[in-house]
């Protein structure tokens, strides 16, 4: 079973690809969507293809997507709750149950603390998954969020109840970041 994680955003959103297969988790891809322009419909799209592309190379059977929290920027607020809407209907628009998780939540199922910084979650997901490299913050956090998942479908929220594991490479995957044309 794969869990694909995504952290929403209408300039880079994250993505994040997890084998639960097995006892723990393993990593298989993850890198980000970077949109072009200034027209914010033609980004959504952009978004939206990116995303689509993603689950038709990767074929996951579970989305995940952090939920959409406060700003103090009343439109970037916006434009993320429209990120992230156009990524949960490319996920069910290919018929994917959909799980949400808060910012908060992620931060502690990942790091132990709710309010761990982008640096401390790129070091636990680079630890947990074994990988060989720090993938970017936007990458990163999508990981955070798909591992976040595959905890609660075990029951396994908080960070004492998983640990990394042994050290594995990523095996020819590398993380891309993917440009719509």
């Amino acid at each position: 079973m794969l869990i694909l994680g995504i952290d929403p955003g209408s300039r880079i959103t994250g993505y994040g690809v997890l084998d639960v297969t097995a006892s723990t988790p393993r990593y298989v891809a993850s890198g980000c969507i970077r949109t072009r322009g200034d027209d914010l419909a033609q980004r959504l799209a952009q978004v939206y293809a990116g995303i689509s592309e993603v689950i038709g190379r990767h074929g996951p059977g579970e989305f995940a997507i952090e939920q959409v929290f406060m700003s103090k920027n009343a439109d970037s607020a916006l434009k993320l709750g429209q990120a992230r809407g156009t990524a949960i209907v490319c996920a069910a628009n290919h018929g994917l149950p959909v799980s949400e998780y808060g910012p908060r939540q992620i931060k502690q199922a990942v790091t132990g603390g709710g309010a761990a910084d982008k640096a401390q979650v790129q070091h636990m997901v680079t630890a947990i998954l074994g990988l060989s490299g720090t993938p970017q913050a936007d990458a990163a956090d999508a990981l955070a969020i798909a591992l976040t998942h595959a905890h609660a479908r075990r029951g396994l929220i908080t960070r004492g109840s998983f640990g990394g594991g042994g050290k594995r490479s990523r095996k020819g995957n590398a993380w891309r970041d993917y440009r719509p044309s």
